[in-house]
């Protein structure tokens, strides 16, 4: 198509709102816009690449718990704490109890301790032969491994040194690694392998599936050039972030995976408005200016919704979710500035090969108007069809159980995994993972009673103390005091197998609710998991009340109505249900485990949950405020409800469902991964947004519209475009 390139010189022509005259002054200087932007994607190319190294490994804990307070009473008042991870110990001939086997095993528990890095190792051998730590059939022992630090420091420091040496085995002794430290380990290359392999996937594809719809090459090819530059100058931005605060190395998976998104969706909203005031007869300079005018209004309110959903996460006190509101915060300022800066100048300059080679005459009365204006024809019979649609596939959602991650998040040929499905097997209880609990002021008397309390309640192998083991409400042995005593004393209470395997959370709950006769910190591994679920859960309501404060009011400021805002925040929400339904109906209950590849425990870790929600909340106020801007521009010219919704959504609806087609397709290529929270999060996103892009937008905004008739724009009645 043949389009005037002519480029205006200032004047009348180029007056008007900010956005306007901020799209001629890129069309005149967009040789130096885009020398700048090279120069700003070169440098933030290696300030990205020098972040991706000082990323950290961060664990599951809530600072400030009973448990985590706990954790520094065993350390300074006894110099022990929870084992961070174990090493599974295997007689190649005979058993653990034999001469020569237990011999090798001492020696083996003796060099784990002076390895570099290890506080404390101990083992059945070295233990007095504990039950706990010795495998029914006689085969496996355990040695319970003690390596201090921050998740950096055992997980990338000491691990990847310690693990190799020891594994080796000798000729008496077959060693496999595993425990809470190793697992996690085992999780962050398997990650990012998972995210590579979906990356392969999604450019070919994302670049197919828009020449599909765009018709031309350089269409396709420059909205994912966007996503790069998107995700380069996000990762650069969090570099910055890293001299202050601690970020996930989970966070560069979202980066990724939310910079490809945005960036691709900006992009074709600017694109898509260019070629529409091309076909008006604009030329290419008021074609550019058009598009950052309405087009990049629309992307800075999507922009702004989108790190508001995120922003939200700053509330919880856990470097891990905080770590993902940096970089979504951090990924949205990459897409506003490849979208609203860069992308204007690249189409001053070559704006052209966008432009589709034949182009196809505008249809007012097309297959989206006519949808639209079915439903608005029925709008309680489409919208209540729509809705109940939608709760049914809502529904599982309550049965929502929160639990806590553990190693079958990974593969099962992972040999962490294959550790722990062992000592599941064939060990009588958890020592690993027992509950400790610390104080200052217990006397002989109150300890054995107090034992022997504990040691009653179902799910409890057996409770260690200076003063005996005990188990069943029985003295099984004697204690160990140079163990458990020091500056006040602890005990140890070891949960059976089946115990942890069902809910590690319930049983603290049990221990907890047994009244100490002197006062008693509870911490060990299980109860940090039971505190950290506590904290979050006990957050969510506050995240999710502040993520719908918050774009209600954005959307306020765009729209200037109260009704419109409210409404598209119950529809996100109907939205969310979806995606968590979807959630619990595959990773809780285990649906479609076979064909993924994953194996379920019967709950959901609420850490990736709650991440999914803000971010899926984002997205879908992404094609809302879209939509929304081109209801409102049709609203503003006509005064006629029906025929703004019925038009916008012929205008808005194609690019909505494309864009949303796409972002869903990457999104499902996650479903391939090896890692269950990554997969979780392909396929809670394609879900999300699919629906969001179809069944909400095609058919319940236009008859909740169409309900609320002038109403929508209450309380200033007919509304005016901000700068018009």
């Amino acid at each position: 198509m043949a389009v005037n390139t002519r480029t205006r010189p200032p004047g009348p022509a180029t007056a008007g709102p900010p956005l306007r005259r901020l799209g001629f002054l890129l069309v005149r200087h967009r040789r130096l816009v885009l020398s700048l932007a090279l120069a700003l994607l070169v440098a933030a190319g290696v300030s990205a690449a020098g972040a991706v190294p000082r990323l950290s490994l961060a664990r599951f804990e809530a600072p400030g718990s009973e448990s985590d307070r706990a954790q520094a009473e065993l350390q300074a008042r006894f110099g022990t704490g929870s084992p961070d991870m174990i090493f599974l110990v295997t007689a190649r001939t005979g058993t653990v109890d034999d001469p020569a086997i237990e011999a090798a095993g001492r020696e083996l528990t003796a060099r784990v301790a002076r390895a570099d890095g290890v506080a404390e190792a101990a083992s059945y051998w070295t233990r007095g032969r504990p039950v706990t730590l010795r495998s029914e059939d006689g085969r496996h022992a355990l040695i319970l491994v003690r390596v201090p630090g921050d998740a950096d420091h055992v997980r990338a420091g000491v691990l990847p040194r310690l693990v190799p040496e020891i594994t080796e085995g000798t000729e008496l002794l077959q060693v496999r690694a595993g425990g809470g430290e190793e697992v996690f380990r085992e999780t962050v290359p398997l990650s990012r392998q998972d995210f590579v392999r979906a990356e392969l996937i999604i450019f070919p594809l994302a670049f197919v599936l828009l020449w599909l719809y765009q018709r031309r090459v350089m269409a396709a090819l420059v909205p994912i050039l966007a996503g790069v530059y998107a995700m380069v100058i996000g990762l650069a931005l969090l570099a910055g972030v890293l001299a202050f605060a601690e970020i996930s190395t989970f966070a560069l998976n979202l980066t990724l995976a939310m910079g490809l998104g945005l960036g691709i969706d900006y992009c074709l909203f600017v694109v898509h408005r260019f070629r529409e005031e091309v076909r008006r007869g604009a030329d290419r300079a008021a074609a550019v200016a058009g598009a950052v005018e309405h087009a990049g209004r629309t992307v800075l309110f999507s922009g702004l919704t989108v790190a508001a959903s995120l922003a939200v996460l700053f509330v919880l006190p856990f470097d891990f979710l905080r770590s993902f509101a940096y970089a979504g915060v951090a990924v949205v300022i990459g897409g506003l500035v490849a979208a609203v800066l860069v992308l204007p100048a690249v189409l001053a300059s070559i704006g052209g090969t966008m432009l589709p080679g034949r182009e196809r005459p505008e249809r007012e009365n097309g297959l989206w108007h006519g949808l639209a204006t079915r439903v608005m024809r029925r709008p309680l019979v489409s919208g209540g069809v729509a809705t109940a649609l939608l709760l049914v596939l809502a529904s599982p959602f309550l049965g929502l159980r929160f639990g806590v991650a553990d190693d079958r998040v990974l593969p099962p040929q992972a040999s962490s995994r294959q550790t722990q499905e062992v000592i599941r097997q064939t060990f009588p209880a958890e020592e690993t993972d027992a509950i400790q609990l610390v104080s200052r002021d217990a006397v002989t008397a109150d300890v054995t009673s107090y034992a022997t309390a504990l040691s009653r309640l179902p799910g409890v192998a057996q409770v260690d103390t200076a003063e005996g083991s005990f188990a069943g409400g029985a003295r099984m042995g004697g204690g160990d005091p140079a163990r458990f005593r020091g500056d006040g004393t602890w005990l140890s209470v070891v949960p059976s197998a089946a115990a942890l395997a069902d809910d590690p959370v319930r049983l603290v709950g049990a221990v907890r609710a047994v009244e100490p006769p002197f006062p008693v910190l509870v911490g060990g591994y299980p109860a940090e998991l039971a505190d950290y679920r506590a904290s979050v859960v006990d957050r969510l309501p506050l995240v999710i009340g502040l993520m719908l404060v918050i774009t209600f009011a954005v959307l306020y400021v765009m729209t200037r109505s109260v009704l419109i805002p409210l409404k598209a925040t119950l529809l996100n929400v109907l939205s969310l249900a979806v995606m968590s339904g979807v959630l619990v109906w595959v990773f809780q209950d285990g649906n479609l485990s076979g064909l993924l590849g994953f194996t379920a425990t019967g709950t959901l870790d609420p850490s990736i949950p709650i991440l999914m929600l803000c971010v899926a909340y984002g997205l879908s106020m992404d094609y809302e405020v879209f939509l929304l801007s081109r209801i409102k521009e049709e609203y503003d010219r006509t005064g006629d409800t029906e025929r703004a919704v019925a038009a916008g959504l012929q205008r808005g609806a194609p690019l909505i469902t494309a864009a949303g087609g796409i972002l869903a397709l990457t999104f499902a290529a996650y479903a391939t991964a090896e890692v269950m929270f990554v997969q979780m999060l392909g396929v809670g996103m394609a879900v999300a947004v699919l629906v969001d892009a179809t069944v909400i937008r095609a058919v319940l905004v236009p008859s909740l519209m169409r309900l609320a008739g002038p109403l929508n724009w209450w309380p200033k009645g007919r509304a005016t475009t901000p700068g018009r």
